[in-house]
């Protein structure tokens, strides 16, 4: 019952209040999300984004919800494993290496192996912390993550449950509390009300959200579209694949994109004028690696879903 009363809780949530913070505290953050952004995108590991998978990110989000967890956990939580598994690859690479040249022959298979082992726990782990850190919506406790690891027929202890989560947390340094694109689209949504956008807020919001969400769930297909556009050929060398890498890790521009397409939707005739307020150049993009394909062995259980303020300065 208690649950219930906290679905439907959620379920009345108005979203977030636009139009009550102050042109100074928005343009502050604008330039902090800038430069965040910024360096994120200047420090970019080869294997970026190699985690946001679209099965991986749909059974993200389809726990999100079984939970009842407010849109800003589900992106945390898929951003928050893409980062894990990261450092994971990179630490794992670099101790494989070392093993090589010790002589020790090639540990790839077997650290690979340890990945796939814990893969789903680590899941779970990364979408209890981000639930953590929506303190007004629910929290996943470990026996409601228990319970739902054993309905998948894994026998993991309230012991291996929390050093999951500590493992996640040392591997990030503890740095679990960082933007998603969710942050920069809200964020912007605000830029737009100050300069005036004549459209309301409240359902470009919602539109932008169902976008986000699409934009998630065919991050590959949508980014390799806009490269063949942008270069004028139907087959990207890996170099211009690889460059294209800080295109798709961009959260600044999805944003503005997110935002742009959504008032196209809403009130094509209103897109110019929100377009105008959106002088961002795409950021230069940099070389990158390739990205392994890691995921042949991943097997996911299915889950059924139960003043005016400008950011010209800051791009």
């Amino acid at each position: 019952m208690g649950s219930q009363a906290q679905a439907a809780s959620r379920c009345r949530d108005p979203g977030p209040a636009f139009g009550s913070v102050a042109p100074e505290a928005i343009e502050d953050a604008l330039i902090r999300l800038a430069a965040e952004n910024e360096q994120h995108l200047s420090v970019l590991p080869e294997e970026a984004g190699c985690f946001r998978e679209p099965r991986i990110v749909e059974f993200m989000f389809l726990l999100a919800d079984q939970w009842h967890l407010d849109q800003a956990a589900r992106y945390q939580a898929v951003e928050l494993l893409e980062r894990f598994m990261t450092k994971q690859v990179e630490q794992i690479s670099k101790s494989s290496r070392r093993h090589c040249e010790q002589g020790g022959g090639s540990s790839w298979s077997s650290l690979e192996d340890q990945i796939y082992n814990t893969f789903v726990l680590r899941l779970v782990s990364c979408v209890q912390l981000a639930s953590k850190l929506s303190l007004h919506y629910n929290r996943v406790t470990s026996d409601v993550a228990l319970k739902f690891l054993q309905s998948l027929k894994y026998s993991y202890t309230k012991q291996e449950l929390l050093e999951s989560e500590l493992a996640v947390l040392k591997a990030l340094h503890f740095q679990v509390n960082v933007s998603t694109p969710l942050a920069y689209v809200e964020l912007l949504l605000e830029v737009l009300g100050y300069n005036g956008c004549l459209l309301p807020t409240k359902p470009l919001h919602q539109m932008c959200i169902e976008l986000l969400d699409f934009s998630y769930l065919a991050r590959d297909a949508i980014y390799d579209t806009l490269l063949k556009i942008t270069i004028e050929n139907s087959a990207p060398s890996k170099l211009q694949v690889a460059k294209f890498l800080t295109v798709k890790e961009d959260f600044m521009l999805l944003a503005v994109g997110i935002i742009s397409t959504s008032v196209f939707i809403l009130n094509p005739g209103h897109w110019k004028q929100a377009a105008g307020m959106f002088p961002c150049p795409l950021f230069a993009p940099t070389p990158a690696g390739s990205c392994p394909s890691l995921w042949s062995k991943v097997q996911l259980p299915s889950l059924e879903s139960d003043a005016t303020v400008t950011i010209a300065g800051a791009c």
